[in-house]
C-alpha cells in the first residue's frame, strides 16, 4: 500500500483547511495517511489533524520552531519521512512548502514536482498533472523514482466530510538549528485584512478602477462580503495596491469558493493566478475582455455603476 505524508499547514495554532484537502485525496487513492505538524504550542493540535483523516501524528513540537526557517522544517519533514517510509510527501501550496519541497526532495533523493494538481499511482510508479507556462499548456509526468515530494496547487483537491481518522501521536525530537540562516524578526501585514490564501471569497480591482477612489469603491464591497481584497498586477505597478495583494502568476495563486473581478481585463498573468477558483464573477465595460472567457457570471458595465447596484443588493440579502 501506497504511503502518504501531509505536511500540516498551520497559522497561529489553527489547522488550516488545505490539510484536510490533501488528506481526503490521499484517502482517495486508498493510501495509507500520515501527517506532520511542525511549531510551538501543539500540544491540543492531535485530535484537529486526526480528524482532518490522518491515522498517524508525527508532531515536532518545539519553542524553537515558532518562526519558520526552511532548513529545522525540512528536517523535521525527512525524520517524519523517514519514519513512516512515506512513498510520497504533499506540501499545500504556501511559502513554507515552497521554501521546504526542494530541501526535504534532496534529503531523500526523491523527485520533486511543484503546483501538481492530480496524481495517479500505478502499483509502484506515480504519474501527475501540473499546469505550465502559465496554464496554456497541462503537463503529464512520469515520477521515476520511487519517492515524490510535492507542493499541491491551491485547491486542486476538494475535502469531504466524514474523513476522519485515528489518533496515534508520533512525538519528533526537535532538529538541529539552522546556523546557516537564523531567523531575527517576523514582520507581517498588520493592516487586519483578510489573507488572500485563507479567503474563502475574494474580490480583486483592476486597471478600470482608474484611481484610488475607485480602488476605494471596491474594497468597500469587499468589506460588505467579508472577503479578501485582491489585485492586478496593473495596480501593483501604479502604486495603489501592495505587492502582496496581487493575484497572478507573479503574485498570489488563490482558489476561493467566489472570486469578483473588478475592472480586470483578464490577461493571462493574472487568470494563471485564480482560474482554480469555483466561482468567478466579471464586471468589465469591455463586452470583449478575456476575463469573460472563463467566467461563469459577466456583467457588462461601468463599475462606477456596477458596484453600487452590488453593494446595495448584498445589503438587502444580509437584511
Amino acid at each position: 500500500m501506497t504511503k502518504i505524508l501531509v505536511v500540516a499547514d498551520i497559522k497561529q495554532g489553527v489547522l488550516k483547511g488545505s490539510t484536510t484537502e490533501l488528506l481526503t485525496k490521499a484517502g482517495s487513492l486508498g493510501a495509507e495517511k500520515a501527517v506532520v505538524a511542525i511549531g510551538s504550542n501543539l500540544a491540543g493540535l492531535a485530535p484537529d489533524l486526526a480528524s482532518a483523516g490522518s491515522d498517524t501524528q508525527y508532531i515536532a513540537d518545539d519553542p524553537g520552531l515558532e518562526l519558520f526557517s526552511a532548513g529545522p522544517y525540512a528536517s523535521c519533514v525527512v525524520d517524519a519521512a523517514r519514519q513512516f517510509e512515506a512513498d510520497i510527501i504533499w506540501f499545500g501550496f504556501s511559502e513554507k512548502g515552497k521554501a521546504s519541497a526542494p530541501r526535504v526532495a534532496a534529503r531523500l533523493g526523491a523527485a520533486c514536482a511543484t503546483e501538481i494538481t492530480d496524481i495517479t499511482i500505478d502499483q509502484s510508479h506515480f504519474e501527475i498533472i501540473r499546469p505550465a507556462i502559465a496554464n496554456k499548456v497541462i503537463q503529464r509526468v512520469k515520477v521515476n523514482t520511487g519517492q515524490l515530494v510535492a507542493v499541491v496547487r491551491a485547491g486542486a483537491f476538494e475535502a469531504l466530510e466524514g474523513n476522519s481518522g485515528t489518533e496515534n501521536v508520533v512525538q519528533l525530537s526537535p532538529p538541529e538549528p539552522d546556523l546557516k540562516a537564523v531567523i531575527k524578526k517576523l514582520l507581517s501585514d498588520a493592516s487586519g485584512e483578510i489573507d488572500l490564501a485563507d479567503a474563502d471569497i475574494v474580490v480583486s480591482v483592476g486597471r478600470g478602477a482608474k484611481d484610488q477612489g475607485g480602488v476605494d469603491l471596491i474594497k468597500e464591497l469587499a468589506a460588505d462580503l467579508s472577503a479578501g481584497f485582491g489585485s492586478s498586477r496593473a495596480m501593483v505597478d501604479g502604486g495603489f495596491m501592495a505587492h502582496n495583494k496581487q493575484v497572478g502568476q507573479t503574485g498570489k495563486i488563490v482558489a476561493p469558493s467566489l472570486y469578483v473581478a473588478i475592472g480586470i481585463s483578464g490577461a493571462i498573468q493574472h487568470l494563471a493566478g485564480m482560474n482554480g477558483s469555483k466561482v468567478i464573477l466579471a464586471v468589465n465595460k469591455d463586452s470583449e475582455a478575456p476575463i469573460f472567457n472563463v467566467a461563469d457570471y459577466g456583467i457588462v458595465g461601468d463599475l462606477f455603476e456596477v458596484v453600487p447596484i452590488l453593494r446595495d443588493e448584498i445589503k438587502k440579502v444580509r437584511a
